[in-house]
């Protein structure tokens, strides 16, 4: 088997071959390694390379194995880290000039739940200051690209893990999502990006932004997305707002189908304008979801966009970390970072409630209409990846947007904290990637990835292979 094909193989595929004893968490740590050296140097995907540290982990890993002290799926499992997560020992800079020789000294309860399952940390992935953008670039480790198009942008905040896990650099990337940040890059790169329900796996240390942040996986497949949550999912007592255990695993159960299950599909949300290429591609997949044995509701979703109550809490909160700051520190900041903190400072008390009370209006909306259907379908952004340099891209006229309106279908569901994963759906004709993202009810994660499973077998995707490891 050549390295290319191993870097490829799933997290579940590699579990297997570790048991089956045809290949080793050494050597396939060491061929992600070869790949990383090979590829990063024009993704620019790492910022931080671990490798002797997982080659020792790798070394631990296969000994326990040939003992038989097996840890579970993710044993001997090279995963990536996006740069804002914890890990003791580690540099954690957060893309931040402020943080730039941060050292943590203690790890965040998943990557205790990564260690503890057996996983082989490679590195930290790329991601934009404090993960305000939806592109990634900083002022420390510059610009991450696109491995279907090095002219174009991953997505953010966690592009980095994203085009990592595109290019075989390891089959699971771990990243965050408060608008969206972990689907758009999964939507751009064509991956699996789970956001979970709201407290499915914990957040710790605090942030800014908690009462929209998630953390979650980016995989080539549903299954491996599945596998990862089972090890990720479960309460911790240093987040109060961390969900029970749930006591099966999602992993087994992901291909119980979706016979009967209601499915409602909207294009716009009542809002929002999309590509055609995105539209077209959006409207092919109804046929493939009705392969699955769903049932298709016809319900026309005439929300108003969410955008401005979602970015009180998103940009107000940032401002509330990083304000204090602007007075000695401010020229270290990302300038369109800054001009967000210099807007956000000036946020009342009454302008937050007023921005809750818009939240629990919305909440309403929603939840009315998931009385009547199981699942929620959109595309996971409106625009096919666009070029490197820009924030947000140019609409028809030429005229810069307002900030995200390209991704309108991500950020509504950090509001309401429902769990909704991003697969791919198809290729444009200059070969891109488009995703459709999948919502649920509150705390039917499994629920998603059936989804999602479904529609993987009728429409599989994790065959193809980003331009640039083809041309590699």
């Amino acid at each position: 088997m050549n390295d290319t094909n191993i870097c490829f193989l799933s997290a579940q595929e590699l579990g297997t071959a570790y048991r089956n004893r045809t290949l080793s968490p050494v050597e396939v740590t060491q061929e992600v390694l070869h790949q990383i050296e090979k590829l990063n140097p024009s993704l620019n995907a790492f910022c931080t390379l671990l490798s002797e540290q997982a080659l020792t982990q790798a070394k631990r890993a296969e000994e326990e194995l040939s003992r038989g002290e097996d840890r579970g799926p993710l044993h001997g499992i090279p995963v990536s880290i996006k740069d804002n997560l914890f890990m003791e020992g580690i540099r954690t800079t957060f893309g931040s000039k402020l943080l730039e020789n941060h050292i943590c000294n203690e790890d965040a309860p998943i990557i205790e739940r990564l260690r503890n399952a057996g996983a082989i940390f490679t590195g930290r992935t790329n991601t934009p200051e404090f993960g305000w953008k939806g592109v990634t670039d900083n002022r420390i480790f510059g610009t991450t690209k696109n491995p279907w198009d090095l002219e174009r942008t991953p997505g953010g905040s966690s592009g980095g893990a994203a085009s990592a896990v595109a290019s075989g650099m390891g089959p699971l990337g771990i990243g965050t999502d408060g608008g969206g940040s972990v689907r758009i890059p999964a939507a751009f790169c064509g991956l699996v990006g789970l956001k979970a329900s709201f407290g499915r796996i914990p957040n710790y240390p605090a942030t800014a932004v908690d009462s929209l942040r998630h953390t979650g996986p980016l995989t080539r497949t549903v299954l491996d997305t599945a596998i990862a949550l089972d090890v990720l999912a479960g309460p911790d007592e240093r987040d109060p707002s961390s969900l029970p255990e749930t006591r099966n695993l999602f992993s087994s159960q992901i291909d119980a189908g979706v016979k009967g299950k209601r499915m409602a599909f909207s294009c716009d949300l009542g809002y929002a304008s999309v590509e055609e290429e995105i539209r077209v591609l959006f409207e092919n997949s109804l046929r493939d979801f009705e392969k699955c044995g769903a049932t298709i509701e016809h319900k026309p979703v005439q929300w108003e966009d969410p955008y401005n109550c979602w970015e009180i809490f998103f940009y107000g909160g940032i401002a509330s970390n990083l304000g204090p700051k602007l007075a000695d520190q401010g020229d270290l900041l990302d300038p369109g970072l800054r001009q967000v903190v210099e807007k956000g400072i000036h946020l009342s008390a009454a302008d937050y409630v007023d921005a809750l009370m818009q939240r629990n209006r919305f909440w309403q909306e929603v939840r009315s209409l998931f009385e009547t259907i199981d699942f929620l379908v959109t595309p996971s952004t409106a625009v096919l990846p666009f070029s490197i340099g820009n924030n947000d891209p140019l609409d028809a006229s030429g005229q810069a947007p307002r900030s995200l309106s390209w991704t309108p279908f991500s950020y509504p569901f950090n509001l309401t904290g429902q769990p909704a994963v991003t697969i791919p759906c198809g290729w444009s004709q200059n070969g891109l990637p488009a995703g459709i993202q999948i919502i649920g009810r509150r705390f039917d994660d499994l629920g998603v990835l059936q989804v999602a499973r479904a529609f993987e077998k009728i429409l599989p995707w994790s065959s193809h292979r980003p331009t640039l490891v083809k041309a590699g």
